[in-house]
């Protein structure tokens, strides 16, 4: 039978059976399109020491171990199954304030492990900026030149991030950025633009040196610039990473922002109404829900920190007008006791093993935990670093020393014994930050000590906390006018004269204006008061007592 007659067959054959049937045409189901995001992972290729608490949908608590990069790596992977659509971002502070496994070989290993997990773009936040604008653009492009005091490619061949950083707000002198402003990425018919950038801040949050000739634009008015280019490139939705964020009663939300407040929802209030997902971070909560800000629904998440969850972003998109129709969202813990990709295990050991000498070298011993504020306040830990540090700098002439809050990364709890080891202070100040000692004035200290507040009002808070050495104390009041919070300054139980002058110590962050602090840069006769790290080994040394505390309000 010839094959141009099976049609015709066909037809007479359905006539003999009557009217013709015919099945409707069944209409395309939306086009999903999956967003794993991540932020904060601050170089944790182990997963860190101790149990967090989940904050589950129904609001129960359930206590924890996780993180451990070859755990996020596995779990991503197993997220995707199912989702032929799907890219992996993220919100910053990827490198910066690591673990001596990472932070010892210049973050090149986290670096690494990421692109081995499938990251495909990322914000830069301020700690991507710990080491300069030279040695973040060697993490982008890899290579072995040398930016730090620190040797690159120690363990291997360094071959740069193989995800694409996005910097829309950092610009240049020329107005150029340092990196790409923005991206597309396509999934079938359906386009998303990114905007990635770093909270505005950043050029008070990082070093000075580390951020000289660079200026970080307002984030709300960056991104809604922008917004035109990624229309008139075809996008149907835009989706910000931004390293700023804000916090809630709970640290690890899964699928809520109760009671949530904080910088990021002044900046949803301005943007175009054409961003309708924001990845965040900074803070180092994690929350997860869709808010009304600005005149539009967007939908807002932040996976806390050091790979502790990962945010599940799915997006759903009309195939015929390519309209995003929903967008939802849920953090997902990660195990740390859960599956592992193979490969990410062993580069994790490699550079554990790698670091192990150093890290495993016995430097002193301490009665119990020095902890740090839950808060960046005044814990025995920071306690711990101010008195390290007088004692490093009193051949200098230094009579109080100061630590700012924040640059306490973690609390430090001896061992068996109550022996420490080097990795245990590395990991408490991974920064490897020199003192710097100066003559200010009574006046100028108050200064000082006045910049560590911000607002004013209602919203009056401690910005970034200074605890001083032992013998110094002071006082403050959140209710007076900028300028004359601080109420009380006593130095060996006397009152700071204005007109006196004080030998003090703070690290080079300060020392050059970092974390707002633009009034230690005064004073006069600097003098080098070493690394703090070695600081912190010496005073260990001598056996020291937990520090008391009550040293500031």
């Amino acid at each position: 039978m010839s094959k141009r007659l099976i049609p015709v067959l066909l037809l007479g054959l359905a006539g003999c059976a009557g009217p013709l049937a015919t099945t409707p045409r069944q209409a395309a189901g939306p086009v999903e399109v999956q967003i794993l995001g991540l932020n904060d992972f601050h170089g944790n290729l182990e997963a860190p020491d101790g149990t967090i608490s989940i904050t589950g949908a129904a609001g129960k608590d359930t206590p924890l171990h996780a993180g451990g990069a070859a755990q996020m790596a596995a779990k991503l992977q197993e997220l995707r199954k199912g989702h032929p659509n799907s890219i992996t971002v993220a919100a910053g502070d990827l490198i910066g304030a690591s673990p001596i496994a990472s932070s010892y070989f210049l973050d090149e290993p986290s670096v690494t492990a990421l692109g081995m997990a499938g990251l495909s773009l990322a914000s830069v936040g301020n700690h991507e900026f710990d080491r300069g604008s030279g040695e973040l653009l060697r993490m982008q492009k890899g290579g072995c030149q040398v930016f730090t005091s620190r040797k690159p490619c120690a363990v291997e061949p360094f071959k740069g991030a193989a995800f694409t950083y996005l910097a829309a707000n950092v610009q240049r002198a020329d107005g150029s950025t340092l990196f790409p402003a923005t991206a597309i990425r396509r999934f079938g018919r359906i386009r998303v633009g990114f905007i990635g950038m770093t909270l505005r801040d950043t050029g008070i949050l990082a070093s000075p040196a580390g951020v000289a000739g660079l200026h970080f634009a307002d984030e709300a008015a960056t991104a809604n610039a922008l917004v035109p280019r990624l229309k008139a490139q075809g996008a149907d939705t835009i989706v910000l990473l931004i390293h700023q964020g804000g916090k809630a009663p709970k640290v690890y939300e899964v699928q809520s922002c109760d009671q949530f407040a904080g910088p990021i929802l002044g900046i949803m209030d301005q943007l175009d109404p054409a961003i309708r997902v924001v990845v965040s971070g900074h803070t180092h909560y994690a929350y997860n829900c869709t808010l009304n800000r600005g005149g539009a629904d967007r939908l807002l998440t932040s996976a806390g920190k050091y790979a502790y969850l990962v945010s599940d972003i799915l997006l759903s998109f009309d195939p015929r007008t390519r309209a995003l129709l929903s967008a939802t969202a849920q953090n997902v813990p990660i195990d740390a006791a859960g599956p592992a990709d193979p490969a990410v295990a062993a580069l994790t050991a490699r550079y554990v093993a790698a670091a192990a000498p150093v890290a495993d070298r016995v430097v002193g011993r301490l009665p119990g935990p020095a902890l740090k504020a839950e808060d960046d306040g005044e814990g025995t830990a920071a306690a711990l670093i101010a008195d390290s540090q007088l004692a490093a700098s009193r051949k200098a002439g230094a009579q109080v020393a100061f630590i700012n809050g924040p640059g306490v990364r973690t609390s430090l709890k001896p061992r068996a014994g109550g022996s420490v080891r080097y990795g245990d202070i590395f990991q408490m100040q991974p920064f490897g930050n020199t003192l710097v000692t100066r003559t200010l004035t009574g006046a100028q200290l108050k200064a000082v000590l006045e910049q560590q507040f911000s607002g004013s009002g209602s919203a009056a808070k401690v910005n970034s906390l200074l605890v001083p050495s032992q013998g110094f104390r002071f006082r403050y009041d959140l209710t007076r006018p900028a300028g004359q919070r601080i109420t009380l300054m006593e130095l060996g139980g006397r009152p700071v004269d204005p007109a006196a002058r004080y030998r003090v110590t703070v690290n080079n962050f300060l020392a050059s204006g970092g974390d707002g602090f633009s009034a230690c840069a005064a004073g006069t006769d600097p003098a080098d008061s070493g690394v703090d790290l070695d600081a912190m080994e010496a005073w260990l040394r001598t056996n020291p007592a937990l520090p008391t505390l009550g040293r500031t309000k």
